[in-house]
């Protein structure tokens, strides 16, 4: 099964595959709240516990179709997450790690949902939820299940660095640098995020 994503203006367009392989999460973390902050758009990210709904992929089920050319990335720390974006009207598309051989692609829900549909038909229910202890309440528990959703992705996407199949994304070069620059938050704006969660 294919599902389309595009940023909120439709600039930027693509498709993820395989959506029934994918692993769909809440993450209350403080890091996705200030990234939400930075960009302009918590109340369109960040759900009533401050929760971002993410879908986990391998990079090789995510294309884009159209508006690379506005494609951007930032990563709040000089060692963490990189976090892609259209530049065109701040739309968080997709957060990676730096080293392209572990080919995890955390997809937020706001590009997933062009058409404001829920995302359970095409991922399946939320699994897991993530770093609970920054949730502004107290989010469901998924206990068993979520270690069983674990069980069964993480080794697909660790096998990625022995099968090559890491090379197959759009977010990194053939040589493993990103295809775009990585700008990384000043002090003074990491700051002013991290004040706004």
């Amino acid at each position: 099964m294919i599902h389309r994503f595009q940023c909120q203006c439709a600039k930027v367009v693509g498709e993820v595959a395989d959506t029934r392989s994918a692993i769909h999460a809440i993450c209350y973390c403080r890091d996705c709240q200030a990234y939400a902050h930075h960009l302009g758009q918590p109340d369109a990210v960040l759900d009533a516990l401050a929760g971002t709904e993410v879908v986990g992929t391998h990079a090789r089920n995510v294309s884009f179709t159209s508006g690379t050319d506005q494609l951007a990335c930032l990563s709040l720390s000089e060692g963490g997450l990189l976090r892609w974006y259209a530049r065109c009207c701040n739309t968080p598309l997709a957060n990676t790690g730096r080293d392209w051989r572990m080919p995890y692609v955390g997809l937020v829900h706001l590009c997933l949902r062009a058409g404001g549909e829920p995302l359970a038909p095409a991922f399946g229910p939320v699994q897991m939820h993530l770093e609970t202890a920054s949730a502004k309440g107290t989010p469901p528990r998924t206990g068993w299940s979520q270690l069983r959703a674990l069980l069964g992705f993480m080794p697909r996407i660790a096998a990625a660095r022995f099968t090559g199949s890491y090379r197959r994304t759009p977010f990194f070069t053939a040589t493993g640098a990103p295809v775009v620059a990585v700008r990384v938050l000043s002090a003074a704006e990491r700051e002013k995020a991290v004040a706004a969660v």
